[in-house]
């Protein structure tokens, strides 16, 4: 302990300068497009199996949407949320200069998400019967269980896949993962088309091309960092040491899912409430196209902020909290106007949005009926997701504006939380805001005043209000120069635990 309060305090009398705004700004940029399209790029792999299903008649559609929403609740957004806990120690450990434990910890990260893939694969075998069992249509029950189980292998390439993400994102190699990525979506996009129409494999076809698409990025990104000398630093041989790195990862993982989870599994419950709405197939494919745009909407900001939060944990690493927030101004600027920008284009575009995943004019009515509050999910998405890694940084900086900041921003929990050791108390405020307020309201308005799906989206949009609040309230009442010195403590610990392993 002693060594790591010398550590900080070189690090303070050794302050690094910060470059300008403007340069900031540039730089973040830089880094953030490519990693933009990265994103989106592999959101579209989805998204463009569900434009393909959805114009082969309603039913396809409501399938395709039950059984997505089903997959993401059990399998996909567990996998997405354990593997944050990999970008956090390989964020920090290459900002302390221990490249060899990029490698170790991605290995562990790989094995953990895989044992993960096993009971959620036996659980998808099942699909069509546990949609049955709680009251969904069963011909859309039968669309979904066929797509499910062939969608197993993308589960697995998946957890390679988030694994080797973080490992490439902390490093700042985004080129391997843009090439990658735009690769496979211009593989995917022709595939997608000709396993559906030209070879008549419907719904089926759609999930295969999904398990094509992921496993050809996964080879590509094997072999990059098996023969480029930019990885030779981070490569490492597998040893006895990611055994022992599982509880370590395990520990970071299993918070960061049950709060990114939590969140998520609620807009994927939305739309299984819908299939038990009279006109199930309208309702259930007017959410999924809701869901779909903002699912692929919200990685154009997580985009930016993986990008920066690459820059965060390495400069944290490295004992430089200027340089650091410098990028969280940086990036609050690009938040703000990405956000608003594309809540106005979303608004002014919404009576044509259908027409992109159906040709039904009664979906396209409806989706354009909706495109208001859809608007406004995107608003709160786009900043949530940017400032989910961001807000870590302000428990080592000093702003004078920080109030401020954490009652426009208190809806970015995951980050604070993480930066805080407030993982149990995170995982109570999204259980109450999400599943005490919002969903409650949701089934009232839906179901009750009959609503149908527009009430079902104005729940969820006030347990992201209420999350907003309770976080505001929480931070106001922080002391913030007590959570920066425990935070220090806990980076030079693990950096010390770190150390002994490799000596």
């Amino acid at each position: 302990m002693e060594e790591a309060l010398l550590l900080v305090a070189g690090a303070k009398g050794e302050e690094k300068k910060c470059c300008g705004l403007g340069e900031e700004l540039k730089k973040l940029s830089y880094i953030a497009a490519p990693m933009v399209v990265v994103s989106v790029s592999q959101q579209l792999l989805q998204v463009v199996s569900v434009m393909m299903a959805g114009h082969l008649g309603e039913l396809s559609l409501s399938g395709v949407a039950i059984a997505n929403s089903f997959t993401a609740v059990t399998g996909f957004s567990l996998l997405f949320g354990m593997a944050g806990g990999l970008e956090t120690l390989c964020g920090q450990a290459y900002g302390a200069e221990q490249y060899k434990k990029l490698g170790t910890y991605t290995y562990c990260s790989i094995i953990s998400l895989i044992l993960v893939c096993i009971p959620v694969s036996l659980l998808w075998m099942f699909v069509e019967k546990i949609l049955i069992f709680i009251g969904q249509d069963p011909l859309v029950c039968s669309e979904a269980g066929k797509y499910s189980i062939f969608l197993i292998p993308a589960l697995l390439a998946y957890a390679v896949l988030q694994s080797l993400i973080r490992y490439f994102i902390t490093q700042g190699l985004i080129l391997p993962m843009l090439l990658s990525s735009c690769a496979t979506l211009c593989f995917h996009v022709p595939l997608c088309w000709a396993l559906v129409y030209k070879f008549e494999l419907g719904t089926t076809g759609a999930a295969l091309s999904i398990c094509f698409s992921y496993w050809l990025t996964v080879i590509f990104l094997v072999i990059y960092i098996k023969y480029s000398p930019a990885c030779e630093k981070t490569r490492v041989s597998f040893s006895l040491d990611v055994f022992l790195s599982i509880p370590e990862f395990f520990r970071f993982g299993l918070p960061s899912a049950v709060m990114s989870c939590l969140e998520w599994w609620s807009f994927e419950i939305l739309i299984l409430l819908s299939g038990l709405l009279p006109n199930s197939k309208l309702e259930t494919s007017v959410l999924s196209i809701c869901l779909s745009t903002t699912s692929l909407h919200y990685f154009i900001p997580y985009g930016v902020g993986a990008a920066v939060s690459t820059r965060i944990l390495n400069e944290l690493g490295a004992g430089n909290p200027q340089g650091a927030r410098a990028a969280v101004i940086a990036a609050t600027i690009i938040a703000v106007v990405e956000a608003i920008s594309v809540s106005i284009i979303l608004f002014c575009c919404r009576s044509v949005l259908g027409n992109a995943y159906s040709n039904e004019k009664k979906i396209v009515d409806y989706v354009a009926q909706i495109a208001p509050l859809l608007s406004l999910s995107v608003l709160m998405d786009s900043l949530q997701s940017v400032f989910s890694v961001l807000l870590p940084i302000l428990t080592f900086t000093e702003f004078t504006f920080r109030p401020i900041l954490f009652l426009i921003f208190s809806h970015f929990q995951i980050g604070v939380a993480r930066g805080t050791g407030w993982q149990r108390l995170a995982a109570y405020v999204n259980l109450g805001a999400y599943y005490l307020v919002g969903l409650p309201l949701a089934l009232v308005l839906c179901f009750m005043l009959h609503l149908r799906g527009i009430g079902l989206w104005i729940g969820i949009l006030a347990g992201s209000t209420t999350q907003s609040l309770l976080y505001a309230f929480i931070t106001s009442f922080t002391n913030w120069q007590k959570k920066a010195i425990e935070a220090r403590e806990r980076i030079f610990e693990r950096t010390s635990v770190a150390g002994s392993y490799l000596s």
